[in-house]
């Protein structure tokens, strides 16, 4: 893990590089370009705005801003897995001619989704503020939640980039298991909805300490919940371990894949 964290800073400007090609490239040509950033996650909180209240009977008080801090790191989340899977094999020309570290692949996809989060924030802060919620100085958790969410997420890019490279059905599954995954994740509801039994059970999931802490930094103003939190610290740091062994071992054969 240490040798390829030394690789990756090595080639830290090339991974720059494409996080800013990444970024240049996204909107490039279109009419609104970079306020895609902000108008994609909008138009969705719009849409889960008006009906999950209903269809839920949902009485969360100040419910968009309840939603749109749950939805953010989601999108950073799915954006970055579904993108990362198929990172080796777009770049199969590159793969195969010149050497670096393969994982600069789907680490510059999760990075420039980071980077999509972090301007999205633009919006939140102020959001949050119209709507009548109070930031604390817990919001300086923000960026220990964000590293957990990160590690997290590069883990699971990595799993998925290197067995993609030779099973291709894996792009279709992913969407597949993200959808499901979403509705599994206290995003849209509150996990109170569900008897304690069920919500014990959905807690397990790693994503759903992540997501609460993010709602209880930014709309209740306290802290993380640090051991649900941990749960999903050493959960993120078991699948980036499994997820850098699979890739140096699947990494050998990317050019004969491709």
């Amino acid at each position: 893990m240490v040798n390829e964290l030394k690789e990756i800073y090595k080639f830290r400007q090339m991974l720059v590089s494409v996080v800013r090609k990444e970024l240049r490239s996204r909107y490039k040509g279109s009419l609104l370009g970079f306020l895609w950033t902000f108008v994609n996650p909008l138009l969705q909180l719009t849409i889960y705005s008006i009906v999950f209240p209903f269809l839920l009977r949902n009485t969360q008080e100040n419910y968009p801003m309840f939603l749109f801090i749950a939805l953010l790191p989601w999108i950073f989340f799915s954006s970055s897995l579904q993108g990362a899977t198929t990172s080796i094999v777009t770049n199969a020309n590159l793969v195969k001619k010149i050497y670096f570290p393969r994982m600069i692949l789907p680490l510059s996809i999760v990075c420039t989704n980071l980077m999509n989060y972090l301007f999205g924030l633009v919006i939140v802060f102020p959001a949050l503020i119209l709507t009548g919620v109070t930031l604390t100085f817990n919001i300086l958790w923000l960026p220990i939640v964000l590293l957990v969410a990160f590690i997290f997420t590069i883990g699971l890019s990595l799993i998925l980039s290197s067995l993609y490279v030779r099973f291709r059905d894996l792009e279709h599954l992913v969407g597949i298991f993200i959808m499901i995954w979403f509705y599994l994740t206290p995003i849209v509801y509150g996990i109170e909805i569900f008897p304690r039994s069920v919500a014990d059970l959905i807690s397990y999931n790693p994503m759903v300490p992540i997501i609460n802490s993010f709602r209880q930094i930014l709309l209740y103003g306290s802290k993380p919940e640090w051991t649900s939190l941990s749960y999903s610290f050493f959960i993120s740091l078991l699948v980036l371990i499994v997820g850098l062994l699979i890739f140096r071992k699947l990494e050998k054969t990317f050019a004969e894949e491709l």
